[in-house]
């Protein structure tokens, strides 16, 4: 068993230090890029026009970012950061470099929500600074979209925000010199070198709201550089978690329409039904129709699903922007991205069937204004492990933390949600227990990095390469 132990042991770290060196050697591959090192004078602008003062966190992943952009190198940096954490005006201040040097910047979101958002955002954030934003999605009108193409052609449009539809071939930057990707683990990574093709090796800046451990993120972004912003905005206040029981639903509809009441709205997410989109719409309208009869028959009650097209989850969610809709009732939808300040109440039902990272990540989208969040967790789960759960989400707000827990019970897979392009690769190493087997695999492979690799390492290096990019 000793022996047998010890083999184990090998393996382990084996199945770490092929992905290690794998991304170590692709760091070092970094292509001749553009040199962003004039003035960055747009992009200070921006932060000297800030309604509020960034924290230390955000000003070091500027710094971080900002040396790696003025490299006649290509970046490619890992931008991760707990919910509310500030990544965004991170990555428009990046943009601004791009922009500042004469060059044009491409940020791909995963949704069309999403991707509205960002350009929403943007129009506001780079008001008065005199540069040109524009949108691209799959529901862009064809007279949009030909005038718009033109635009980047000629320069005239300095960002360019949207979905998946940035990838087509009729897209064509005149220089393309930075390129943003929200939420990475929701694009493969073919997807995010067709969009680098569009440029002449453009600096990368991937960005991520799940908290995602040291150890995954070494293993699933091996070839990104790691920057974290660990520090929360200081006027960003706590959001209260509560975990009630079924027999406690009464108390709690009571407590969403006094918030409702008081000119607030609330969210309330549908149980989760794993590989189900049917019955979780089912769950959705169902309930949907019970709250607008029953409970909030005074109030405004909308839906939001993922069966509905792209132009009517947006007019759902403008209401809801708008305040026209007091409560909206969705599936998981809304998970990632949603910003609507005035929303204070998130109701998830059914919370055990969740992960803790996807708890965590819906917690996020309310509190975001200045009224105080409550985020309420609806289960009536008996086993010791679902009750723990819950426990944790009442307790912790450190995403970080509960992306720890969730890794440690879960594994990798349920932690990012969706098939990553790292998963698959490991058959006994597992990210988040194995420790000290992948520190001895860091260890070992930035030795074997800093000279000629011998045949078998070679083998491995490239063995991952095709598992990664078949």
């Amino acid at each position: 068993m000793a022996e047998a132990e010890a083999a184990f042991h090998d393996l382990v770290v084996y199945e770490f230090f092929a992905m290690t060196l794998w991304g170590q050697l692709a760091r070092k591959r970094s292509q001749a890029g553009i040199a962003h090192d004039a003035p960055p004078v747009l992009a200070d602008r921006l932060v000297a026009q800030l309604p509020y003062q960034l924290t230390g966190a955000q000003t070091r992943a500027i710094e971080k970012i900002t040396a790696d952009m003025q490299l006649p190198t290509q970046m490619h940096r890992l931008l991760q950061g707990d919910v509310g954490s500030g990544k965004t005006v991170v990555a428009f201040y990046a943009m601004l470099v791009a922009v500042s040097t004469g060059h044009q910047a491409a940020l791909m979101a995963p949704t069309e929500v999403l991707a509205r958002q960002h350009y929403a955002n943007a129009c506001e954030t780079f008001r008065g600074l005199g540069v040109r934003v524009a949108l691209l999605t799959g529901q862009t009108k064809k007279s949009e979209r030909d005038q718009l193409l033109e635009g980047l052609v000629s320069g005239e449009i300095d960002c360019l925000i949207g979905t998946h539809a940035l990838l087509e071939p009729p897209v064509v930057f005149r220089s393309l010199s930075l390129v943003v990707i929200d939420e990475q683990h929701r694009f493969g990574v073919r997807q995010r070198e067709a969009l680098e093709r569009k440029g002449k090796h453009p600096d990368l800046l991937v960005t991520t709201a799940t908290p995602i451990p040291r150890s995954l993120a070494l293993t699933i972004y091996g070839d990104l550089s790691l920057t974290v912003i660990d520090e929360m905005p200081k006027n960003r206040q706590k959001i209260q978690t509560m975990w009630i029981n079924s027999p406690r639903l009464a108390d709690m509809y009571g407590f969403v329409r006094k918030e409702l009441a008081a000119g607030r709205q609330a969210f309330i997410v549908c149980p989760l039904v794993e590989e189900s989109e049917k019955i979780d719409l089912e769950n959705a309208v169902s309930l949907k129709e019970q709250l607008e009869t029953r409970e909030f028959a005074d109030y405004h009650v909308g839906l939001l699903h993922g069966r509905m097209r792209a132009d009517e989850k947006e007019a759902v969610m403008q209401d809801f922007r708008d305040r026209a809709i007091d409560l909206l009732v969705s599936t998981t939808v809304i998970e990632v991205g949603v910003d609507v300040p005035n929303a204070t109440i998130m109701v998830i039902m059914n919370a055990e069937r969740f992960g803790l990272a996807q708890l965590h990540q819906l917690r996020g989208r309310v509190g975001r204004g200045s009224d105080k969040g409550y985020c309420i967790l609806v289960s009536d789960a008996k086993s010791e492990e679902s009750q723990a759960r819950m426990k944790l989400m009442a307790t912790s707000s450190n995403g970080f933390d509960i992306a720890e827990e969730d890794l440690r019970q879960r594994g990798p897979g349920e932690l990012l949600g969706l098939r990553q392009h790292g998963q698959g690769l490991f058959h006994l190493a597992r990210p988040g227990f194995h420790q000290s087997e992948l520190a001895l695999a860091e260890e070992m492979a930035a030795a074997c990095a800093e000279s000629a690799l011998s045949a078998g390492a070679q083998e491995m290096v490239d063995d991952i390469q095709r598992k990664i990019i078949p």
